[in-house]
């Protein structure tokens, strides 16, 4: 078997015994994997293979690798897959491989559902909340940089409001990845006023259960940050 080969199998390995071990095993965050000889009697693979393994999962934010002995060998599951998402989609777009009406019109579906689902699940009184902050700071923002950091948590809010956590995450990663060309866009803008307003149109929709109008708001409103791609 060539050693790319057995790299390779590694990983799958790897990655199959953490799948595994969180469904028959209930393992959770923070709970820790065999260390990597374990591992690799487990597999039936070479040392440095489930090492090479380690460091990619490591890299994608799956594991924390832990330098010990004993009950302290073995790298920890950790819960970061927005900031993994995050950073494959800013180097995307960073090379040009997925261009911003891409990622405009995967936010615009993304953000209609979130809007949809969190107008019928209300009233939520911890998201509301969180929307309002969101919307108070965006009012007292001194800047385009400081607007867009509470843009992003308002817009995120909704998509928690919705219930469905992988799509939080990805409202997470998208936002995080888009971060430079929403401060571009706010800059353009040059009045945040109008913005201001969707965000309350969409808050008020959400709060009072009417999912129509906040789907239609959360258009609006990207219509509003982005004229050129509408």
């Amino acid at each position: 078997m060539a050693d790319g080969t057995r790299r390779t199998r590694a990983f799958e390995e790897v990655l199959l015994q953490v799948e595994r071990r969180i469904a028959d095993d209930g393992l959770k965050v923070g709970d820790r994997l065999p260390g990597e000889r374990q591992l690799a009697e487990q597999l039936q693979v070479s040392r440095s293979s489930v090492r090479e393994a380690l460091r990619v999962l490591e890299t994608l934010g799956v594991v924390s690798s832990q330098v010990g002995r004993g009950p302290d060998a073995g790298a920890v599951l950790t819960s970061r897959p927005d900031s993994a998402l995050t950073d494959l989609l800013r180097l995307s777009l960073g090379l040009s491989s997925l261009s911003l009406r891409e990622v405009i019109d995967t936010r615009l579906m993304i953000e209609r559902w979130s809007a949809e689902h969190a107008a019928r699940a209300a009233p939520l009184p911890e998201p509301a909340e969180a929307l309002m902050e969101a919307m108070l700071a965006m009012e007292a923002a001194a800047s385009a940089e400081d607007f867009v950091r509470h843009d992003i948590a308002f817009h995120v809010a909704i998509a928690e409001a919705s219930g469905n956590r992988l799509i939080a995450a990805v409202m997470r990663a998208l936002r995080g990845a888009m971060r430079k060309y929403a401060i571009e866009a706010v800059d353009r803008l040059g009045d945040t006023r109008v913005l201001r307003e969707d965000h309350r149109r969409i808050h008020d929709a959400i709060v009072c259960g009417d999912a129509a109008t906040a789907v239609d708001a959360v258009t609006a409103h990207l219509a509003h940050a982005y004229p050129e791609l509408f």
